[in-house]
């Protein structure tokens, strides 16, 4: 793989290494093959590990398949992908509802990951950067190198990679409110979570109203965290829980009324914003 990227402007200067090193977390066995085999070059021309970087100087990478192994990925269907965004370097998808993200066993082929293997093939192969329930459809982000991947992680970590979800919750919810209540496991189902203010994952999550119906709302959620059923955990907790919840609510007939509405995030070589709304989501 070959990658060509003018620095943006917000570039601090810097050496080389810490480029690779601090800003695009390049594994120290990875960073060893760059320097060996100069794979490296500022402006076209080759360079050592000291040198330094600035903004708007174009940095050539060459990233042999052997410095990150493949994994092996069943393909599924690429006709069941829908594209919100793509570049070289991520994809964005809108991920149907009772499709999971990724296989938990090797021979499982109807995964997202799946079809999303298949439609990238054979140029690039798909990486996790967070996840969807099963039940839950809408945006979802995808790294289509492992170089990329670790920098999606700290901005997702560093929450700089913003979602809002569409949700229809049971009862009438009049103001918006922030739930900032810990999340731990439920020790009598392991498919479940449950509130735990001592052992229980700081969680955040911010619930404004869209719409009120007889009986149901339909509500915007921001996340500051991502914790496993978060929003449908804590929207539970306050005595609303989604409409169409088989784990969370009595009343659990129709799909789960959950949808990652819109994800946008500035891309981590171009500063370039990138926003993106999953449509149709459960109301317009």
């Amino acid at each position: 793989m070959i990658f060509t990227m003018t620095l943006p402007n917000q570039t601090s200067v810097m050496t080389v290494k810490d480029l690779l090193e601090q800003e695009w977390l390049v594994p120290r066995k990875v960073r060893h093959f760059i320097r060996t085999r100069k794979g490296l070059l500022i402006n076209g021309e080759p360079c050592h590990f000291q040198s330094m970087v600035q903004p708007g100087d174009v940095i050539t990478l060459t990233i042999e398949a052997s410095d990150y192994p493949e994994r092996t990925i069943l393909l599924g269907d690429p006709k069941r992908i829908s594209v919100l965004f793509e570049d070289e370097h991520l994809i964005i998808v809108n991920k149907p509802h009772g499709m999971k993200t990724h296989p938990n066993q090797p021979e499982e082929q109807d995964t997202l990951l799946n079809h999303l293997a298949a439609y990238l093939a054979p140029d690039y192969q798909p990486h996790v950067v967070h996840r969807l329930d099963k039940e839950t459809s809408g945006a979802i982000l995808f790294a289509k190198n492992p170089f990329v991947l670790p920098i999606l992680g700290r901005l997702l970590e560093q929450k700089k990679i913003y979602r809002r979800y569409q949700a229809i919750v049971h009862g009438t919810i009049k103001k918006e409110l922030t739930i900032n209540q810990k999340i731990g496991r439920d020790r009598h189902d392991r498919r479940k979570r449950r509130i735990d203010s001592k052992g229980g994952k700081s969680a955040v999550t911010h619930v404004t109203v869209a719409k009120q119906h007889k009986n149901q709302t339909a509500v915007f959620c921001q996340l500051d965290t991502g914790r496993t059923h978060q929003i449908r955990v804590h929207l539970a907790s306050i005595g609303h829980p989604l409409v169409g919840d088989p784990l969370y609510s009595k009343h659990s007939s129709g799909r789960l009324m959950l949808h990652a509405y819109e994800l946008h995030l500035l891309h981590p070589f171009t500063n370039q914003e990138i926003a993106v709304q999953a449509l149709p989501g459960l109301w317009e």
